[in-house]
């Protein structure tokens, strides 16, 4: 027989319920039963014990630990089996081995001390769900209290868990935004580079035909100054010759 997993949760021997007609899978697969979720109907109290035999006292403890711890099943071959939680109650040294085993159990799987680890997170509920058991069999209102308390610890566990998952998805939808907002902003800055060098171009353009202009200015006008000083300079000659022509004809005239 293939036994499931082991688990801090005490269990009694498993059961051969019935043969199962699913002759699909041969080999054995284990189906573990969760545990009741936090917004399910709530576990009906315990009825009051009666007078009786202790065969009936423990029937009942076992009823009552079914709905709130309910058993675990496997198919191995065609047959189906169960396995109850265990109704024996515990000792002093039980929850010693209890410390032990949960101890040896977290370093045998090797998990984290610290932070988020799902294999610490899972051997500290089963620990937590053996001691509702060893106090459900001395008083089931007080197991009942403590499984409302795990349901609460698990339902805000899982809120918390889906608001992280929901921020992981939310960051890395916002990351692929702005990856996309980074590309078209790379190539916007490629565009205006573009741009920039065109423009710095036609500007370097426009001041080397300006310098040409310049310089073609700058020889027109030295040469028209050349030519305006050559016609005020013969003009001058042509004043001076004037002059003593008028001088010569005045003082002939004088003479005569």
């Amino acid at each position: 027989m293939i036994s499931p997993a082991d688990s801090l949760l005490k269990y009694e021997n498993p059961v051969l319920v019935r043969e199962s007609s699913d002759t699909k899978s041969p080999k054995g697969r284990p189906l573990r039963v969760s545990p009741q979720p936090a917004d399910s109907a709530p576990v009906p109290p315990p009825p009051k014990p009666k007078a009786g035999s202790s065969e009936a006292i423990q029937q009942q403890n076992q009823q009552i630990l079914n709905d709130i711890l309910p058993p675990r099943e496997w198919i191995e071959g065609n047959q189906l089996w169960v396995q109850q939680v265990s109704s024996v109650p515990c000792t002093r040294a039980d929850v010693i081995n209890l410390e032990e085993l949960l101890d040896k159990m977290l370093q045998q799987r090797q998990a984290r001390q610290t932070g988020i680890c799902p294999v610490r997170w899972e051997l500290y509920s089963q620990c937590f769900d053996e001691l509702i058991r060893q106090v459900t069999i001395n008083c089931a209102e007080r197991g009942m209290l403590l499984l409302r308390v795990r349901d609460q610890i698990q339902m805000t566990i899982a809120a918390y868990q889906t608001l992280y998952e929901s921020s992981v998805a939310f960051r890395i939808r916002k990351a692929l935004q702005a990856e996309e907002g980074k590309v078209d902003m790379e190539k916007r800055i490629l565009d205006l580079e573009d741009d920039n060098k065109a423009l710095r171009k036609k500007l370097n353009e426009q001041r080397t035909k300006c310098d040409e202009v310049e310089k073609r200015e700058v020889e027109k006008r030295q040469v028209e100054e050349e030519k305006y000083r050559r016609e005020i300079q013969l003009l001058q000659r042509t004043n001076e010759q004037l002059k003593v022509t008028f001088s010569y004809q005045q003082t002939k005239f004088t003479s005569s």
